[in-house]
């Protein structure tokens, strides 16, 4: 995206993110793009769930949908099946530019994404780029259960911006460093219910992060394991023909599930 578009686009979405909140913001015309896109970023992580005007859409819709092309989108038929499983494949790299029937977020029980301003954990990065018309739809979502998400569920909306048709949100269990048994049942329960719910919709890839492995605290070799072994059983189970991604970020989760996978 050309770096000039990019910054007269957030010149227009900053100003009018403060105006919903009645405030105001001196903004530097001249500030590098990123400094400019990291104040956007912050506003909408801290932003309600709301409607928001079409133009403030179309404007926002066309800088996220830039920005992620401009990473370089990678598809499925970009990433190599293992030839230990072909219906699994291994990939590294920024989920928010997959191009893959769904991605699955490691989400809160609030389901609303991450409210910490420019926090790098991925359930921020998904709604970041998705833009903020999924909070909303995580709320409307959230608005017609009438109570927190639980652990090991999972709940469908559409990707808006992102690559990916859908986002399927699931809450994992917080370990905090010692799983229990119960631990290990709802992490295998959270892989259980996005197949399940990928399958509902005739979804043909699925892509899932570590899921908590971050702040939740489970460790990594053994959520690998259990993300494989469970996958494995479903799909042979339903002798299903979904694609299964497992996207990591970190080399070191790389190399467990190539250590998992490819040995």
């Amino acid at each position: 995206m050309v770096e000039e578009r990019k910054r007269e686009l957030l010149l227009k979405l900053i100003p009018a993110l403060c105006a919903e909140r009645g405030m105001r913001m001196k903004l530097d015309a001249e500030a590098p793009a990123d400094e400019l896109f990291a104040t956007f970023r912050a506003l909408v992580n801290t932003r309600e769930a709301m409607p928001a005007a079409d133009e403030f859409l179309a404007w926002q819709d066309e800088l996220l949908q830039g920005m992620i092309a401009e990473k370089g989108i990678a598809h499925l038929d970009d990433i190599m099946p293992l030839a230990a499983d072909p219906r699994l494949r291994i990939w590294r790299g920024d989920i928010t530019t997959l191009a893959v029937d769904a991605i699955v977020n490691a989400a809160n029980s609030q389901l609303l994404g991450c409210w910490a301003p420019g926090h790098h954990c991925i359930d921020n990065a998904i709604h970041t780029f998705a833009g903020v018309q999924l909070r909303l739809a995580c709320a409307q979502l959230m608005a017609e259960q009438g109570h927190e998400e639980p652990t090991g569920a999972a709940k469908v909306t559409p990707a808006f911006n992102l690559p990916s048709k859908y986002v399927v949100h699931t809450v994992g269990p917080i370990a905090s460093g010692f799983p229990s048994a119960l631990h290990r049942a709802q992490l295998a329960q959270c892989y259980l219910s996005c197949l399940d719910a990928a399958d509902a919709l005739g979804l043909e890839s699925i892509a899932f992060c570590c899921i908590s492995t971050g702040v939740f605290g489970f460790p990594q070799h053994e959520a690998a394991r259990i993300a494989v072994e469970t996958v494995q059983a479903w799909l042979d189970e339903r002798s299903s023909s979904m694609a299964v991604v497992f996207n990591v970020f970190l080399a070191q989760d790389e190399a467990i599930y190539r250590s998992l996978l490819c040995e």
